[in-house]
C-alpha cells in the first residue's frame, strides 16, 4: 500500500517513539526505515478519570508522543516523521495493561476466558509545522473485538510460566505462544499486536501524497 512512496518515506528521518519489539516488527515488515527512540512518559494516568477507556488510551499514546516531540523538535534538523502508540485491553469498561506479575497475568487470564474483549490501539502521528508549537499531531485509533476461549486454569497457569504475558497489554500474545488462546476476532489483526498497519498507511498517504 506504501510502495508508490516507500522511496521518499525512506529518504526522510522518520522516528518510532516506542521500545515496543513488535512495534519495531511490524513497520519494518511493510518496508519503512526509522530509528527508536522510546519515550520517557510514565504510564501512571488515573483510569478512573476519563469517561472511557479509549479516552484514557488516546491521553497516553498523546503523552507518550509528546515526551519525545518535546525533545526532538528542539533540534536544528527535527525527524520528518514520529510515530507513537499506546494499546490497551478492555472489557466491561475495566482497562487491562501489562501484568504486575505473573500472579496479576493469571488473574487478567481468567477474567478474559469464556469472554470477549476489545483491544484499542491509540496512534499519534508529529510532523514539523511552521505554526506554533512547531509541529502538528494527528491522531487515530482502531478497535479490534478479541473471543478468547474457555480456559482451564492449569492451561492459564502454564501458559503464564512461560513469561509471554508479561510484557504484552491483557497478559497474552496473539502472535506467538498465545495464538491457541483465542477463539476468533472481528476486526485488524495487527491491531491486536499492537500497531494497525493498514490504517497507518492510509494516514501516511495523506500526510505524504503519491505525487504525479
Amino acid at each position: 500500500m506504501l510502495q508508490p512512496i516507500l522511496k521518499s518515506l525512506n529518504s526522510k528521518r522518520i522516528v518510532l517513539a516506542s521500545s515496543s519489539p513488535r512495534r519495531k516488527t511490524l513497520l519494518q515488515n511493510i518496508g519503512l526505515k526509522f530509528e527508536v527512540i522510546p519515550s520517557n512518559f510514565e504510564e501512571n494516568l488515573k483510569k478512573d478519570t476519563f469517561s472511557s477507556p479509549l479516552a484514557y488510551v488516546n491521553e497516553t499514546a498523546k503523552q507518550k508522543m509528546l515526551d519525545v516531540v518535546h525533545r526532538l523538535y528542539k533540534q536544528d534538523s527535527p525527524p520528518d516523521l514520529i510515530i507513537g502508540a499506546d494499546t490497551i485491553v478492555t472489557m466491561e469498561n475495566e482497562i487491562f495493561e501489562k501484568p504486575a506479575s505473573r500472579e496479576h497475568a493469571v488473574q487478567i487470564l481468567s477474567r478474559l476466558s469464556g469472554r470477549s474483549h476489545r483491544v484499542f490501539t491509540s496512534v499519534v502521528l508529529a510532523t514539523p509545522s511552521e505554526a506554533d508549537p512547531g509541529y502538528a499531531l494527528v491522531q487515530f485509533h482502531a478497535e479490534t473485538e478479541v473471543n478468547m476461549g474457555d480456559l482451564a486454569p492449569e492451561i492459564i497457569q502454564a501458559y503464564v510460566d512461560t513469561g509471554e504475558p508479561m510484557d504484552k497489554a491483557g497478559g497474552y500474545g496473539i502472535q506467538a505462544l498465545g495464538c491457541n488462546l483465542i477463539s476468533g476476532i472481528n476486526g485488524d489483526y495487527f491491531n491486536v499486536i499492537g500497531f494497525p498497519l493498514h490504517q497507518f498507511s492510509k494516514e501516511l498517504l495523506k500526510l505524504f501524497p503519491i505525487s504525479g
